[in-house]
């Protein structure tokens, strides 16, 4: 089964109040789109392009290796992937997500992409007990996904529907782009809604599915606040992973260790400590308070004190206090 995906990422995000691209703002050690960029990577992915519009070009020069479409005119989510033509002809499934998800895992994308093999469209929904700005998922008698309707376009009953639309789908690429050209712009929003996919493919006797996800992983960012809570969430879920793995870090919440960060065993980290990037840590290290370590490999029985570590191998059994250490620099151990 090939496994196409589609992320989303023209906007600018007004919201944000900033000149970048939304999903290019930093997030503990990298942009947010790196995020659902390395879950669909890990969840199997052959192929992925990314829709970029507002500041492309900075989206191109981070993500030099991948694959991009442009969509000019920001017309809505179902014009965005009509700009993928690149993926028309493809054999499989397409997954289509938003770029300013940095929450979603892996295993949920690729449980996705196993349940879309029994049906045209799977797309994740959540239960929340206020639906506020999100679309309801709109289900018959028995249960089946008939439409998604999106939140300025809901009656007041269906207002009252706590299943809500995630915004992450997976079609079968087929069924997928023989739709596109049924979307029209008859809404609230006049923009190309790629949810109204959903009525039009019920509507010709599709299977469509709908499987809750974790609410948590679907967390998008529009504003600054928004990425600060992000930010909060995944801060603490990396250090309480490491917690179990049994490295001692003394104060988490003042604590930040990137997703891709490795430790040995004893090792003992400090509060007010940075620890980023592809860094790997040694066994029987102790990082002490004021420290920043960047993409670099700290050796067994290290101590690292109020030091900033930048693309170093540290030798074992150093002692480094009140240093910048980067890349070809003369370490004593």
């Amino acid at each position: 089964m090939q496994k196409n995906a589609i992320i989303l990422a023209a906007g600018k995000g007004t919201r944000m109040k900033s000149e970048k691209n939304k999903v290019m703002h930093m997030l503990i050690d990298r942009p947010i789109l790196a995020y659902p960029m390395d879950a669909l990577k890990k969840a199997g992915a052959d192929r992925i392009v990314i829709v970029a519009g507002y500041k492309a070009d900075s989206l191109k020069q981070a993500f030099a290796d991948a694959e991009f479409a442009m969509q000019e005119e920001q017309l809505g989510t179902g014009h965005a992937v009509m700009q993928c033509t690149v993926l028309k002809d493809e054999p499989g499934y397409t997954l289509v997500m938003n770029g300013d998800v940095p929450c979603l895992k892996a295993e949920t994308l690729e449980r996705l992409y196993q349940e879309a093999e029994n049906h045209s469209l799977v797309l994740l929904s959540a239960i929340l007990e206020d639906g506020a700005h999100y679309g309801r998922v709109v289900r018959n008698e028995s249960g089946q996904v008939q439409a998604i309707v999106e939140a300025k376009d809901c009656t007041p009953k269906q207002k009252e529907i706590k299943e809500i639309n995630a915004g992450v789908y997976c079609f079968n690429n087929r069924d997928l782009f023989d739709s596109l050209g049924e979307l029209t712009t008859n809404n609230a929003q006049h923009e190309y809604y790629l949810t109204d996919l959903v009525k039009i493919l019920a509507a010709k006797g599709k299977s469509v599915q709908a499987i809750a996800a974790d609410p948590d992983e679907m967390a998008g960012i529009n504003t600054v606040s928004e990425l600060a809570q992000v930010y909060t969430w995944m801060k603490d879920n990396i250090n309480r992973y490491w917690l179990e793995q049994g490295v001692q870090i003394v104060d988490p919440a003042r604590t930040v260790i990137g997703k891709d960060v490795k430790f040995g065993h004893d090792v003992i980290v400090y509060p007010d400590t940075h620890i980023l990037g592809n860094t790997v840590v040694g066994d029987f290290v102790e990082i002490y308070p004021q420290t920043w370590i960047s993409d670099s490999s700290i050796g067994d029985h290290s101590r690292i004190q109020a030091s900033i570590i930048d693309n170093a191998s540290v030798p074992e059994h150093s002692s480094i206090t009140h240093q910048v250490v980067k890349e070809g620099t003369d370490i004593q151990a």
